[in-house]
């Protein structure tokens, strides 16, 4: 957060650039101002919704105090209007080619200068002018954004319509009497503080003959926040692949699996399906955020922000654009001109959000960004998208070490859950360790012999057919998820000291990881696959994977020297309980895990269970073993979703008051 500005005094001469000040009352136009004042009894008075209950108070002093400052908690918050609410914006060019994609952002209600209709004019703050009934006939007022001005926009409601305010507007005398009501709206968020740190100062000078006097409020472009498992889901979204062929209709029988669990976890909105592409990593090439303000009623005015990943060439982030954006729903994409240090890391299932926490003098009202980096060789997401983020002021990323994990996202290992506790939430994580000990349970047992998976086979493609004495076998295995347990364990210090979570506030979830290896397409080109299938050579299933897996994007996006030579990169052997979606407070949608099953039952399926069970949290399964697990991800890969962001985002939620 930025440190508050000096107070400075209130008296500048008429004309000057008015500063975001942090001293409170009238400002007047200097001497001249002052004398005005006396001659007259009026003051300028300028006011804007400083306290956030929805409403600018011209009466009294509740949005006085502090007009000129803003901070976390008090100040007046204007909305970025990047939505489109009439639908006006063109998504292919008049001849019916498609837009560039600079060509498709640069579209939206901010980059105009009218107001389009009662939806558009709701995404405007109100500013308003105290009524001076005695103010001279001759008086005039004028009004400029004073900070800000090329990134905010001002209107002006006069005679039932907004009009844009230039240097050429004047206000009447009749209209000072009264009192005057402005529109303010950002052109765009904040993407990086030494260019513009969010603020706009208003500014009203009134003029009678010589005489002249001035009054300013400052406010600040609300944040771009990401969403975090506190807020409930409200929608789903996945992509629905199309097309005959065979991974096609399997695909899109997940679709169909996805929506009923849905409904059962009482999410009744409609699934939002993206067809157009067939990139079916919903979770990677957006992420859901927000802005709001408060609205009329106090009741919060909340627009949707997707949130394309930095990813230019995943032409999936188009259908945001093309499809999603619309009434308060806008779309931002960022343009890196850096060569990625690693593409992967750049795919937004490498961001995720810890729920809102204080800790160590620091307060996370809206929670706090995790993305994962790779340590061993220094690779880093996009310098531009974290910077973004940093900008908002509120959700400093937090970077945790995926260099592990051959996709390197975070959500291959670590979640946050809602709790019943003075905090309101747990970490879940994957744990290896526990893994390991339910093979070798297994194996003491007697049950050795017992096929590690018990998935079927498809057409063309045989069940893996190891054991569990072959697994804990395995030269590599054993060791593999030895050396993740120690990674995860590192990055579970990095999350207690950071939020100050406790042993007893973390849900290790039992998982299995695998070191990638390379199998042969029937072209002969190698793809990194799971070491769990035993495929060969002109395996139509290696052919999938390579056009539909994240193989497909690590084949097409090399990252130089992303991985140092030491580093083993894995990813999940069981499919990974952690990867999953809450759907509710209390529902949990795991992929199906496919694991021995002993005595009529699998003890992966038990053991995650009795774990999600023991915090609450009721659990159900989808099978996504051949649509995206074996392309190195989880049903949380392959999904996104919107969750409810009403709640205001600068106060932090009761349940975690009392939470350290």
């Amino acid at each position: 957060m930025r440190s508050p500005r000096p107070i400075r005094s209130r008296l500048y001469p008429a004309g000057s650039v008015v500063l975001a000040l942090a001293a409170a009352g009238s400002v007047l136009a200097g001497p001249v101002g002052s004398a005005f004042a006396a001659d007259t009894g009026v003051r300028a008075d300028l006011r804007a919704d400083v306290n956030r209950d929805g409403r600018v108070d011209v009466t009294g002093g509740s949005d006085k105090t502090g007009e000129d400052a803003w901070s976390v908690d008090r100040g007046a918050v204007f909305l970025p209007n990047i939505d489109d609410d009439s639908k006006r914006c063109p998504v292919t060019a008049p001849d019916g080619e498609p837009l560039t994609d600079a060509k498709l952002a640069a579209c939206n209600d901010g980059a105009d200068t009218k107001v389009n209709g009662t939806e558009d004019a709701a995404d405007l703050a109100r500013v308003r002018s105290v009524p001076l009934p005695g103010l001279p006939a001759n008086a005039t007022g004028s009004l400029k954004i004073a900070t800000g001005g090329k990134h905010a926009r001002l209107f002006l409601q006069r005679a039932g319509k907004w009009i844009p305010v230039t240097s050429a507007t004047r206000l009447t005398a009749a209209e000072l009497r009264s009192g005057v009501e402005f529109g303010v709206e950002a052109t765009d968020v904040v993407r990086d503080t030494t260019k513009w740190d969010g603020r706009a100062v208003v500014r009203l000078t009134v003029t009678s003959g010589q005489k002249s006097t001035s009054d300013a409020v400052t406010l600040r472009v609300a944040p771009l926040l990401t969403q975090h498992h506190l807020q409930d889901t409200q929608q789903v979204m996945v992509s629905k692949v199309q097309g005959d062929g065979p991974d096609s209709r399997l695909q899109r029988e997940f679709v169909a699996a996805l929506e009923k669990e849905v409904k059962k976890a009482g999410v009744t909105t409609p699934l939002v399906t993206f067809e157009k592409y067939a990139d079916r990593w919903a979770q990677d090439f957006v992420e859901p955020a927000y802005v709001s303000m408060t609205g009329p009623g106090g009741q919060r005015h909340v627009m949707r922000v997707m949130l394309r990943s930095a990813q230019p060439d995943r032409d999936a982030g188009r259908e945001l654009f093309e499809r999603m954006r619309g009434r308060d729903i806008g779309v931002v994409q960022v343009t890196d001109g850096a060569e990625p240090d690693d593409w992967s890391l750049n795919s937004m299932g490498n961001l995720e959000t810890i729920p809102p926490y204080a800790h160590g003098g620091r307060s996370f009202p809206a929670g706090r960004i995790i993305m994962g980096e790779r340590k061993d060789s220094g690779a880093r997401p996009s310098k531009v998208m974290r910077t973004m983020l940093t900008a908002q002021g509120l959700q400093d990323p937090l970077l945790l070490d995926t260099s592990w994990l051959g996709v390197g996202h975070v959500d291959e290992f670590v979640q946050f859950l809602p709790a019943d506790t003075p905090r309101g939430w747990r970490i879940g994580v994957a744990d290896p360790k526990a893994g390991l000990q339910l093979l070798r349970d297994a194996q003491r047992d007697g049950h050795g012999r017992t096929k590690m998976f018990s998935v079927p086979g498809r057409s063309g493609t045989p069940a893996p057919k190891e054991t569990i004495d072959q697994a804990l076998a395995s030269r590599h295995l054993v060791a593999d998820n030895e050396m993740a347990a120690r990674r995860i364990a590192a990055n579970l210090e990095i999350l207690k000291r950071e939020t100050g979570v406790t042993d007893e506030e973390i849900v290790r979830v039992p998982a299995l990881y695998t070191r990638d290896s390379e199998a042969l397409t029937s072209d002969g080109q190698e793809v990194p696959v799971p070491r769990l299938t035993r495929m060969g050579a002109g395996s139509g299933l290696v052919d999938s994977l390579r056009e539909q897996g994240q193989q497909k994007w690590l084949a097409e996006n090399p990252a130089p020297g992303a991985a140092a030579p030491a580093t083993v990169t894995t990813s999940a052997y069981v499919p990974g309980a952690v990867n999953g979606v809450l759907l509710g407070r209390d529902r949990y949608l795991a992929p199906r895990q496919w694991g021995p099953v002993i005595g009529g039952k699998d003890v992966f399926t038990e053991a995650v269970t009795a774990v999600y069970q023991r915090v609450g949290l009721k659990v159900s399964y989808i099978d996504d073993w051949y649509t995206y697990h074996l392309g190195m991800g989880e049903v949380h890969c392959g999904t996104n979703t919107l969750r409810d962001a009403t709640a205001a985002w600068w106060q932090r939620p009761a349940a975690n008051r009392n939470g350290a």
